[in-house]
């Protein structure tokens, strides 16, 4: 992992995580705008609208300036092409934060949250100087789990219907990591 303070990008081996820009809207509607997606998020809403991108996409850079979030673009290093987006909350009481991601359907299985939530794992410890972060899943969604797995975090238990999605309570399974 390799973060550039100036441009507030993370490359990696094929990844660039960059801030979003206005001109991704319509690639992030897309993307979003995707039962499967909303099925296994927390927050996207659906149907998911260039307006819901607009308006998400516009407080990332201050959000990052004031050290609230990282929310950054999942994209191609080689190619500029956008698979999905990570974000990392910063709980500065506590000297942790929340990492979320979301890939697009037709990217699944291809490594790039695995990929992406190291990097940001690496950022948070390394540039940030966090001491836990952790992340939430449905039960639902084991993929999920499994990116938290492999980048070494542990599962910490199970909020028994914590939530609703579709009028239906669901679990959500927490995830954490201690820096080392």
């Amino acid at each position: 992992m390799t973060y550039d303070n100036q441009n507030k990008t993370i490359a990696t081996n094929r990844l660039l995580l960059r801030l979003f820009e206005t001109s991704d809207a319509l690639e992030v509607t897309r993307l979003c705008n995707n039962y499967n997606i909303y099925r296994n998020t927390l927050y996207l809403p659906y149907p998911y609208s260039n307006e819901d991108a607009l308006s998400w996409i516009e407080n990332h850079l201050s959000n990052f300036n004031n050290n609230k979030s990282y929310e950054l673009a999942i994209t191609d290093k080689a190619t500029g092409k956008l698979y999905g987006a990570i974000a990392l909350s910063n709980n500065q009481n506590f000297n942790n934060g929340e990492m979320a991601y979301w890939i697009g359907e037709e990217y699944w299985g291809n490594g790039y949250a695995t990929e992406a939530s190291k990097a940001m794992l690496d950022f948070a410890f390394h540039e940030k100087e966090y001491h836990k972060v952790f992340a939430r899943h449905f039960n639902s969604n084991p993929a999920s789990g499994r990116v938290l797995q492999k980048i070494g975090m542990n599962q910490e238990g199970i909020l028994k219907d914590h939530i609703t999605k579709e009028n239906q309570y669901e679990d959500l399974v927490y995830y954490g990591i201690i820096k080392q």
